[in-house]
């Protein structure tokens, strides 16, 4: 069982940066890939970035390559987005995602946790 926490979200103005954190409970959570997804209004649930349980490789989706970075540290069972030159298509509600994949890491359906997410408003 993995429970996960968002936080970091807020509002900013283009060209900002914003960090968000994912505190996860469970000892699981070291062998469970983890992945950022994020909707906003009236939209689908998108991939953003996940990262490997051991870190060893991310993935990011291409709106988010060169902006953002995912990281984690299985010592204190956090995982981190920092979202650096944000844009206003970048608002939205970023949930945290925990699953145990090896692969097709942009699917929602690999994960099996996730938190209640934090929002990202990016003003223009």
């Amino acid at each position: 069982q993995v429970q996960l926490v968002e936080s970091g979200g807020g509002l900013v103005q283009a060209g900002d940066s914003l960090r968000l954190s994912c505190a996860a409970s469970g000892r699981t959570f070291r062998s469970s890939a983890m992945g950022w997804f994020r909707r906003a209004p009236g939209k689908e649930r998108e991939f953003v970035a996940a990262i490997r349980w051991n870190g060893g490789q991310t993935y990011y989706a291409d709106s988010a390559k060169g902006r953002f970075t995912i990281s984690r540290d299985n010592a204190k069972n956090t995982g981190n987005l920092q979202m650096n030159s944000l844009k206003p298509e970048d608002t939205a509600v970023y949930y945290c995602a925990a699953g145990y994949t090896y692969s097709n890491y942009e699917s929602p359906a690999r994960y099996g946790y996730w938190g209640q997410g934090t929002q990202v408003t990016v003003s223009s």
